[in-house]
């Protein structure tokens, strides 16, 4: 479903372009916006251009990586990409470029959401609820993963942030944001089918999910558990049964995911605009510095895998060899070569770096096709099990959860109870989920960040700082998160 996005985007692009750029409208394109939403195909259109904030994503997962204990920012120097650097060795600041990209695109991707639930109520059709289902989905995601990056923040329900706008807007509680998420995700959950009609929208089971989700970073247990069991046994979902072929290009949209991010090869990217690439930035920024040889293509080597992550793999998991490349190894077994890069540790992220045969167009490492698998069945699966143990609910049903990721994965089946079940879930979703930018929250939120990052300073670290021209653009209203 690479249609999702590409058909009406020029439509879209022109309605929506100036929300890309700031957190504010400057120079506002939709003055007219009161004659648009007049059918089904006009709230379509600009439901195309809410999804389409999905594919900026790239840069929180690759930032959610770095920022952890599982890679290393990478790259060609210490000076390559500097925002990357800084987070990695959490010495970022309120300057840090790369925060303010990945807070200007989500606000950019909520206005375009609200845009449409601002003038829900115009026009009736008989697919609404529908459409307004999917629009909430999407405001949902976009502020979860603001207040996972920044905490409190500016927030607006069915209206956009406008120019202007931001000197009365307050940052609000994320109790209160939460909420919202809640509110909306249940709508979309009770209005979404399992299956649409195309492949990438919101389905019922993703709503259900992120909301799991939302409800277990609440250490809301007894909820999270019911949600995501919920999906466990009424949802089409199941294990991919031959995980090696699990995040390549020719198997995406498959019976384990609950919601994944489209990607195409269009053409469009640069480095003065990496998000308005319609491919996976992240799979070239991830790729093999200087590669020649069968299977991979080249890429900037950044967000290296740690060896203290390789070693978190138990003998004969083979889940080791789909998330992790050895290139050493794969060089001297396939006649390859490759550059080394800054902080190379001797792998790379083999489940978002780039494979030969990949449709490209323009820049190959900006516009890489592969999707990025969002919420997989086995998250749900691990995100039930914790909150099934974690809520002292059933251990006896984490442990089924918690044995079928370790069963696929050719692994035998533990037997542990209470906090030694909760370590092992902790274990757990860390091998499964490697390279896929969840392990930092994972971390900060069950409360064992300080121990596990290195330089981490617990009161400060837990998010992230406002852009300090954010803050200045609101008139100094904004206060900045404690630390920075």
């Amino acid at each position: 479903m690479k249609n999702l996005k590409l058909k009406n985007i020029a439509i879209a692009l022109l309605l929506f372009v100036s929300c890309s750029d700031d957190f504010v409208n400057v120079d506002s394109q939709d003055q007219n916006s009161e004659d648009f939403f007049n059918s089904e195909q006009d709230y379509q259109k600009a439901l195309i251009a809410a999804y389409d904030g999905l594919q900026s994503t790239y840069l929180n997962v690759m930032l959610g990586e770095i920022a952890s204990d599982n890679t290393l920012s990478g790259g060609e120097s210490a000076t390559d990409v500097i925002g990357f650097q800084e987070i990695d060795d959490m010495i970022h600041t309120p300057n840090n470029a790369n925060l303010r990209d990945l807070w200007s695109w989500m606000y950019g991707a909520v206005n375009r959401a609200n845009f449409i639930l601002e003038f829900q109520d115009k026009t009736d059709f008989s697919n609404k609820n529908n459409v307004i289902g999917q629009a909430k989905f999407l405001r949902a995601y976009y502020y979860f993963e603001l207040v996972k990056w920044f905490g409190d923040v500016p927030f607006a329900v069915d209206k956009r942030i406008q120019f202007g706008d931001q000197f009365s807007i307050d940052r609000t509680p994320k109790a209160e944001i939460y909420a919202q998420m809640e509110e909306d995700l249940l709508f979309a959950a009770e209005n979404l089918p399992y299956v649409q009609s195309e492949k990438g929208r919101v389905t019922k089971g993703a709503a259900q999910a992120l909301l799991g989700k939302v409800y277990l970073f609440q250490d809301k247990f007894s909820e999270a558990a019911s949600v995501l069991e919920d999906v466990i046994n009424n949802g089409p979902y199941d294990l991919l049964t031959d995980y090696s072929t699990m995040f390549e290009n020719d198997n995406e949209n498959n019976i384990e995911s609950v919601f994944e991010v489209q990607y195409s090869d269009l053409e469009g990217a640069g480095f003065g605009c990496l998000q308005c690439s319609e491919g996976n930035v992240a799979v070239g920024f991830n790729g093999i510095r200087n590669y020649t040889g069968p299977i991979f293509d080249s890429g900037f080597s950044f967000n290296v895998p740690t060896q203290e992550v390789v070693d978190e793999f138990e003998d004969g998991d083979v889940r080791k060899d789909v998330a992790i490349l050895d290139i050493e190894a794969w060089a001297s077994a396939n006649s390859a070569t490759f550059g080394v890069g800054f902080e190379h540790t001797g792998y790379f992220n083999r489940k978002y770096i780039a494979r030969k045969g990949d449709l490209n167009t323009g820049d190959a490492n900006l516009t890489n096709p592969n999707n990025y698998r969002a919420i997989r069945f086995a998250d749900v699966l691990l995100m039930a099990s914790e909150a099934l143990n974690r809520g002292a609910i059933s251990d006896t049903r984490a442990l089924t959860y918690l044995n079928r990721v370790r069963s696929r994965a050719t692994l035998p089946s533990v037997s542990f109870t209470g906090s030694n079940l909760t370590n092992a879930i902790y274990h757990e979703r860390r091998v499964e989920l490697v390279g896929e930018g969840h392990r930092f929250f994972d971390l900060v939120r069950t409360g064992r960040a300080a121990q596990e990052i290195d330089g981490f300073v617990s009161g400060k670290h837990e998010v992230f700082p406002i852009p300090l021209i954010e803050i200045q653009l609101s008139g100094n209203r904004w206060a900045q998160n404690p630390g920075y």
